[in-house]
């Protein structure tokens, strides 16, 4: 009893209820031109005298309700009354104009559908509670039975005015009944004539794409540039403190690289959130964030790497730092492997291993490929290897390839990248 009372009474019906009122509403002025219509057709008779008439009336209505429902804002406004008064979900309804004929033909059938059932429901809705209560109260108020009413004549039989308050609550609870159902119906019906059509679908699977996308780079680019600083200043920081008594001049030099490298680190920092600020941006934001690249800023990767401790032994090609030989992109993106590279290498290697960092052009590839010895890997941290998934997503996106792992008495990382053409 109590699940029935809530579907009929409870709050979503009466929401639902209130829907159908205002699709009454809306549909007066269109019953208002249909009984200008009909009345000249039946001969001038009062249309609203009868109710015949008045169901004709709102017949000719609906077809003008159908012509009007093509002005653009009915599907955004009947989208959002649906959201906030239906409870259907508000990814499932639309909420621009309806552009395709296909669009404009369900939205044409919504509209229709909404004002006719709600005409009838906000019809019932005046009609029936009044009656309604008089049945309930006919049996204790007299006077309601002397004629003035029009009641009929079995009114006055001992058995009428017993069932008459059952009549009257089973008139008001069918009442309730047919406006959730009516509610129920259309609820279910709005995402199939208001909601995206398959191009919207695809376009909206397009945008989180696109949006997933910037999410994963903008993760790749944090991890890459503040990964290797904060590996790089550890280093640094800690190769200063073994030798602050004895060699005070490398104190010096590590105290400027982790200056450098924390200055720099927060210069990237900021472009990666400027993206997040202005990813609302037309384009590609990421055409516009300054980033390093392979061709300007590899010395002073290089640089900083070596101040940390560790050795590295760079065999670089002079194509490679060539800002016109390589095209942005590629630039770009080997800088971050590059630099992944050697922050695993900080990582893992510290200053007790050497790191050997080769970059070449060989097949109109770019060859980046890093080593250090094997032994001074240790195993896969939980929730570690974020920095190669990393590698490889970057070269993917390029249409390059990136391998890593132990290769002989060393554990090598080998990247290439297509230069499309370009020597």
């Amino acid at each position: 009893m109590t699940a029935l009372a809530r579907l009929l009474f409870g709050r979503r019906a009466r929401l639902r209820w209130i829907h159908l009122i205002l699709g009454g509403a809306l549909a007066m002025p269109y019953v208002l031109v249909g009984s200008v219509v009909v009345g000249p057709v039946a001969g001038g008779a009062n249309v609203f005298g009868s109710l015949r008439l008045q169901l004709a009336a709102f017949a000719v209505g609906l077809p003008l309700a159908a012509v009007t429902s093509l002005f653009p804002l009915t599907r955004p406004l009947e989208s959002g009354v649906v959201r906030w008064l239906c409870g259907v979900e508000a990814d499932r309804l639309a909420y621009g104009p309806a552009r395709t004929r296909g669009e404009k033909g369900r939205t044409a059938a919504w509209f229709t559908l909404h004002l006719g059932a709600g005409g009838i429901v906000a019809g019932m809705s005046l009609a029936v509670p009044p009656f309604a209560g008089t049945l309930i109260v006919l049996p204790f108020v007299p006077a309601l039975r002397e004629g003035r009413l029009g009641l009929p004549g079995f009114f006055h039989h001992a058995w009428a005015l017993v069932l008459s308050p059952l009549a009257g609550v089973a008139m008001l609870v069918a009442l309730a009944g047919c406006a959730a159902a009516c509610g129920t119906l259309l609820a279910r019906w709005a995402p199939d004539l208001l909601g995206p059509s398959a191009a919207d679908r695809v376009a909206a699977a397009e945008a989180r794409a696109a949006d997933l996308a910037v999410r994963n780079r903008l993760a790749r680019e944090l991890h890459d540039s503040v990964g290797h600083a904060l590996s790089a200043v550890t280093l640094q920081a800690s190769a200063a403190r073994r030798v602050l008594d004895t060699d005070p001049e490398f104190v010096r030099e590590a105290l400027a690289a982790i200056e450098d490298t924390t200055r720099r680190t927060v210069g990237e920092l900021d472009a990666v959130l400027g993206v997040l600020r202005d990813g609302d941006a037309p384009g590609d934001p990421w055409d516009t964030a300054p980033a390093p690249t392979l061709a300007t800023d590899l010395d002073g990767l290089l640089r900083r790497t070596r101040a940390g401790g560790l050795r590295v032994d760079a065999a670089v090609a002079a194509v490679a730092t060539d800002p016109r030989a390589l095209p942005p992109p590629v630039s770009r993106e080997a800088y971050r492997i590059v630099q992944e590279g050697l922050s695993n290498a900080l990582r893992h290697a510290g200053g007790e291993a050497a790191v050997t960092l080769r970059v070449e052009v060989l097949d109109r590839h770019l060859r980046i490929t890093v080593e250090n010895p094997v032994g001074s890997v240790p195993a896969p941290r939980p929730g570690g290897g974020h920095g190669l998934r990393g590698i490889a997503d970057r070269a993917r996106l390029l249409g390059g390839a990136a391998e890593a792992g132990p290769a002989g008495p060393v554990w090598r990382l080998h990247v290439r990248l297509p230069l499309k053409g370009t020597a």
